[in-house]
């Protein structure tokens, strides 16, 4: 049984908690915490679940053990476990990973300075390059923006009023969408005064479904929502009706409650067919920033960039300026290539003890010189096009309208919006007037007919394409 002694000092040492937390997060995660017991430097405490037990041991370590030190300075360690229901015996209930780890990490440590990473099991937490930070991110004309959009956020303090909410970054594949919101996460972490959680799409879904499996969906959500910035990585992979309702629901409770929320995808808002009308439109309402195609400039200074990152471990390893500069002009696909052209001729002159020639880059990265891809084009692009085309308004073409001169440039563009652009016919539908996927496909079949008979009318489609590849 504890002493009097031992519960005055506990609930002393709630009090300190309740006022460095606060109220809500005091209520969400410490109301059911108890004291077990304390052993010369040792503090016994439990939580009657794991994910209660991870959520802190991840993100309040500190802040339990400074409590528990302004009552009894000789405290060097907390022991958290997870109590029974039924009995009071605790070790087989924890987690034997958990308990049996060697890092510090599982035990409340006043010696643990690395930031969180969120990479525990409460949420299945995406883990963090430590590459990945602002420091070694190359900015240039393509993602000034971005990136500056991105400091801001890993800047801000907590209380600080949010500038813009949520921050939407997309861009195509290897321009640094990840690099940005890990550099987020690390910045924003490092200061230990907020509490930032990465999380890919996939361990977003992960999480929730894993929760409602255990039973602890709510817990979950409180966790989400407890939180200073949330960063989901890879939005485009977010499916299920469930997954996306808790999403909108985690994403309008974080934004009311002036949290920032930070996302990356591989296309704009708009472009997401699987996501929800309402989270489509809660993205839009934010800051929307592409992040566009690398120029030579910036890969340029990407190469030099990751030449210097790889000297720091092989101090020999010199690249000839012709060499960046001829790599910097071949490979244009993205910013990955340009990594793993180091990294080749990196393995290639240590393995072989042979300096880095042109001769030798040209041969070995070969075949990372891809063929430039075609323009991308957007629904409304070709909507523009057309509608200048046949001088008729864009909102004609949006409107209900049935007359001639309307009804054939309509169909006009969703033929080309069909077979210049990978969106589907329900979403083309959608962006022409919330029109049902029959009409398309009506629309579709009528211009294609018309094409193989009608030159004139063949003439005009291959005209249009031409301004939109262009």
């Amino acid at each position: 049984m504890m002493t009097t002694p031992e519960q005055d000092r506990w609930s002393r040492v709630k009090g300190r908690l309740r006022t460095s937390v606060g109220e809500d997060v005091y209520t969400s995660w410490f109301a059911r915490m108890d004291l077990e017991g304390v052993q010369e430097e040792s503090v016994r405490l439990s939580v009657p679940t794991r994910f209660l037990k991870s959520w802190i041991q991840a993100h309040y370590a500190e802040r339990v053990l400074s409590c528990w030190q302004a009552e009894m300075p000789e405290v060097h360690r907390i022991d958290l476990t997870v109590r029974s229901a039924v009995r009071p015996i605790v070790q087989k209930e924890a987690p034997a990973p958990v308990e049996t780890r060697r890092a510090p990490a599982p035990e409340l440590r006043s010696t643990a300075t690395a930031p969180v990473s969120a990479n525990h099991d409460a949420l299945g937490g995406s883990p963090l390059d430590p590459r990945l930070t602002f420091a070694s991110f190359v900015v240039g004309r393509s993602n000034t923006l971005a990136h500056a959009a991105a400091r801001q956020v890993a800047e801000g303090r907590r209380g600080d009023p949010v500038m813009f909410n949520p921050l939407y970054i997309h861009a195509g594949v290897g321009l640094g969408k990840t690099h940005l919101l890990q550099a987020v996460t690390w910045a924003g972490n490092s200061g230990n005064e907020r509490k930032v959680l990465y999380l890919t799409a996939e361990k977003f879904m992960y999480g929730f479904v894993a929760a409602l499996k255990t039973q602890t969906a709510l817990a979950f959500k409180e966790a989400l929502r407890g939180i200073d910035v949330l960063v989901i990585d890879d939005l485009q992979f977010l499916q299920g009706k469930s997954t996306q309702a808790e999403f909108c629901h985690t994403l309008n409770a974080l934004i009311d409650a002036g949290r920032q929320v930070v996302i990356a995808a591989d296309r704009p808002p708009s472009d997401l067919e699987s996501l929800d009308d309402r989270v489509r439109s809660r993205l839009a309402g934010g800051l929307v920033v592409e992040m566009g195609s690398l120029g030579e400039e910036l890969r340029h200074g990407i190469l030099k960039s990751r030449v210097a990152a790889a000297r720091a471990h092989h101090a020999t390893f010199e690249v000839p300026e012709e060499v960046l500069t001829y790599l910097a002009r071949a490979i244009t696909h993205n910013g990955r290539d340009l990594e793993g052209a180091i990294n080749r001729l990196l393995a290639h002159s240590k393995l072989n003890s042979r300096p880095v020639t042109l001769e030798m880059a040209e041969h070995e990265v070969r075949d990372l010189i891809r063929p430039q891809e075609p323009k991308r084009i957007k629904i409304e692009d070709i909507q523009r096009v057309v509608a200048r085309q046949y001088n008729v308004s864009r909102s004609d073409l949006l409107s209900s309208r049935r007359t001639a001169n309307v009804v054939r440039p309509r169909q006009v563009a969703m033929y080309l919006a069909k077979t210049l652009t990978l969106r589907s016919l329900p979403e083309i539908g959608r962006r022409f007037g919330g029109r049902d996927h029959t009409t398309v496909l009506h629309a579709v079949r009528k211009i294609e007919a018309l094409v193989s008979k009608d030159t004139a009318l063949s003439e005009e489609v291959e005209s249009l394409k031409r301004q939109l590849q262009e």
